[in-house]
């Protein structure tokens, strides 16, 4: 994909006479750890953006350089969470389009269009999914932007609480040392108790994590 590929869902929308699109996208629905995070960013019509990409291809520097770069050419930014308990109650899919939905909710401005990655929502703006959309819409990849370092920006208060888990570093993610710590202190109030392996620990009989601060 090229920069200039970034803005075509937006051309196509701006000539059809629409105004406000919000990109849509989440982050956290792989890892073992902490809430999902979904955002809805409307930016200003036409506004081209130099350091906006996909957030999985940019490193952390370079993703609170975009942020900032978001922040200065957005009209609205709506954040939705939907917690642990909740990804537990109804399943990470069911949550991460509900944190989609919420952060639709908290634009100050009402969107005329929802440009959504990969997964559709249901609601009463039209709105159209786009598979790897973050990869082909700005408003998106700046959603992505939003999103994710929004949901690292919790795991590593998180890390403040536990330290021996590392959230700080993998956010979450079944990394080697993750599982390690996992199977040494034993699984904390953030993860998932649904998800593998938390939920066979469970069954086990395995211990809760206990702060001795």
């Amino acid at each position: 994909m090229t920069a200039f590929d970034l803005y075509a869902y937006e051309t196509k929308l701006s000539k059809l006479g629409i105004t406000y699109i919000a990109g849509i996208d989440e982050a956290g629905r792989g890892p073992l750890a902490g809430p999902v995070v979904a955002a809805a960013v409307i930016l200003k019509p036409g506004v081209k953006l130099k350091y906006v990409d996909d957030s999985k291809k940019l490193s952390e520097k370079q993703r609170e350089k975009a942020l900032i770069e978001v922040k200065e050419n957005a009209l609205a930014i709506g954040i939705g969470m939907c917690s642990v308990e909740e990804i537990d109650k109804i399943n990470i899919y069911r949550a991460a389009r509900e944190a989609m939905i919420s952060a639709v909710k908290q634009l100050k401005i009402t969107p005329e269009f929802l440009l959504i990655d990969a997964m559709p929502i249901e609601h009463q703006i039209p709105s159209e999914s786009i598979i790897k959309g973050d990869q082909k819409s700005i408003s998106i990849a700046a959603a992505s932007i939003v999103a994710k370092t929004t949901r690292d920006a919790y795991m590593k208060e998180m890390d403040k609480i536990f330290p021996e888990f590392g959230f700080s570093k993998h956010k979450g993610y079944g990394t080697k040392f993750h599982k390690e710590m996992l199977d040494k202190y034993g699984y904390t109030p953030i993860h998932r108790k649904t998800y593998e392996p938390i939920k066979s620990m469970i069954k086990l009989g395995k211990k809760q994590y206990k702060n001795n601060d």
